[in-house]
């Protein structure tokens, strides 16, 4: 703590009056220092990034750029301050400094707060500016014995304090310059995910599902994100793993299933970057999902290319946003219209680089979406349609939900060879109880269209509710529960036979997400499906899993 002699008033105003001995300045607290900013990675573990949060966090979270809240403005008069008045005590001694001195400081909101603590380092530093700013001004007007006496006497007081300033100073600058020699990029960020699953599946004895044996499984990434001008980013990540999906099992696809036998692959490849300050544009070179760009309506639960969140890729997000997914690339735009209105719309090829027949960016499969998502307060809807083609190419398997939600004949209504069409259509909302409790919901129905003889025709449907309690039980934990239908056939009309039409295959899950630390989380879940196959003389499954993942 630190008790201020009239030198301190002296300084205020080097010609000002001094203030009785006994009125005494008590200044304490500890003020933080101000650093630069990394560019937003917009989570690891979920690459959504929405268009407010991709353009403010990349503009204000550029990698030279200090935090706004700390940095200090050098003001010329005294009147730019607001909240120092003709009235207030030092308001001559502030005055002096500014005008006669130039060596006071305000915030960048025209503030000056006198009333603020703080420490002998802070004042430290304001003294050695102004004994600089005093010291190039001598050749100008001399000083006089009073003042040259005042200053040896701050410069005697806080002679320790300078030496420690200039000691982190040059210690602060030999770090930067380490750094700096042995940076791994200028642009670039690395970060990484490993997740480590032990799981085991048992029921199902009609399909041999119980005969699945318990597997100890991983998948691990590796992400490049790179900034160019601040306000963009690219991503290149690296993927492995052993996660395989369990046999005969169609539905309770894990999020971080992932099989790349014994190689390392691109995993995802795409680019972002806004156009103005209401559009941002989503260029993808390879392996995207429509929830890179558009919102799935799904907060807690949402994290496909991330293991944090849901175990299973229907209980992540609606499996619309699963449908015609590609190999290749496409683009995306997520429009702010208004402050509670985004559109998003996009564009994938499924096989964009391939120049052989039925193939290739426009003459091959694609799909394509359009979203309005509403945001009021604690309430945001979702409403979304998706168009889709399959072809009959050697190269294309006609599976119209990717990433594994659905029944078998969800996925494939007419076989593996049979060209068809999908329309979607599917609503989303979340409501935020407080700070407590989230509830999400989702609902759709995809049209699926043969374009074989016989005209066959589809009805697939999904829907879903999930309840969701974050920080339950410590800061970063996570209780989640989700029940409702996979994708299922619900009708066949054409030549096919109804009775071909799937029964509701229901899922329940449940998983609670310990965060053990900032970069590591263990993750206990069950999955339970009733009329695996979409058969419900099937008996009913059972899926457990212990997750652990890793972020670094």
């Amino acid at each position: 703590m630190l008790l201020f002699s009239p030198a301190f008033v002296t300084l205020l105003g080097l010609s000002a009056p001094v203030r009785a001995e006994n009125e005494k300045l008590e200044i304490a607290s500890e003020v933080g220092l101000s650093k630069p900013e990394a560019i937003d990675e917009a989570s690891f573990g979920s690459k959504q990034i929405s268009v407010s949060d991709f353009i403010d966090a990349t503009e204000e979270r550029s990698l030279d750029r200090p935090s706004a809240n700390r940095d200090l403005d050098q003001v010329t008069s005294v009147s730019q301050l607001s909240d120092v008045q003709p009235t207030d005590w030092a308001f001559q001694a502030l005055q002096s400094l500014v005008e006669r001195y130039g060596c006071i400081a305000g915030y960048p909101d025209g503030t000056y707060r006198g009333n603020s603590f703080m420490t002998r380092y802070e004042f430290a530093a304001g003294l050695n500016a102004c004994l600089d700013q005093i010291a190039s001004l001598l050749d100008i007007e001399p000083l006089g014995d009073e003042d040259l006496i005042t200053i040896r006497r701050l410069q005697e007081e806080f002679a320790a304090e300078l030496a420690a300033l200039r000691g982190r100073v040059d210690g602060l600058e030999a770090r930067v310059a380490e750094l700096e020699a042995n940076q791994f990029s200028t642009t670039t960020k690395l970060q990484g995910e490993v997740v480590f699953g032990l799981a085991d599946a048992w029921g199902g004895e009609d399909v041999d599902i119980d005969n699945n044996q318990t597997v100890f499984q991983y998948r691990a990434r590796l992400a490049f994100v790179s900034s160019f001008t601040g306000r963009d980013q690219l991503w290149t990540r690296l993927d492995a793993g052993n996660a395989t999906y369990f046999n005969n099992l169609d539905q309770g696809v894990f999020t971080h299933s992932f099989d790349s036998g014994s190689s390392v692959e691109i995993g995802w490849l795409a680019y972002y970057f806004p156009i103005g300050d209401n559009v941002q544009v989503y260029l993808p070179a390879a392996y995207p999902l429509w929830q890179d760009f558009v919102p799935t309506v799904s907060p807690y639960f949402e994290g496909f290319t991330g293991a944090s969140n849901a175990l299973s890729s229907f209980a992540e997000s609606s499996p619309i946003y699963k449908i015609g997914l590609s190999n290749g690339g496409g683009i995306g735009f997520n429009v702010e219209a208004t402050d509670w209105l985004t559109v998003s719309a996009g564009y994938f090829g499924g096989d964009s680089f391939s120049p052989s027949q039925k193939e290739g960016l426009f003459n091959g499969e694609y799909s394509m979406l359009g979203q309005l998502t509403f945001n009021f307060d604690n309430l945001q809807v979702g409403l979304t349609y998706n168009h889709a083609y399959f072809n009959d190419s050697p190269n294309s398997d006609n599976g119209i939900f990717d990433l594994g939600p659905g029944t078998f004949t969800a996925v494939q209504p007419f076989g593996g060879n049979a060209a068809l069409y999908t329309n979607s259509y599917g609503a989303a909302a979340s409501y935020q109880l407080g700070d407590s409790i989230s509830i999400n919901a989702f609902g759709g129905y995809t049209d699926a269209e043969s374009r074989a003889s016989g005209k066959d025709d589809a009805e697939i449907w999904y829907y879903g509710l999930g309840l969701a309690f974050p920080d339950l039980g410590g800061d970063g934990n996570l209780l989640g529960i989700m029940a409702g239908a996979e994708p299922y056939v619900g009708g066949l009309n054409g030549s096919s036979n109804d009775s071909v039409a799937d029964d509701t295959p229901f899922h329940l899950e449940a998983f609670y997400r310990y965060q053990l630390n900032d970069n590591i989380s263990i993750t206990p879940g069950v999955i339970w499906l009733t009329a695996p196959q979409g058969e419900k003389d099937n008996d009913d499954a059972v899926v457990g899993i212990l997750r652990t993942t890793f972020t670094f």
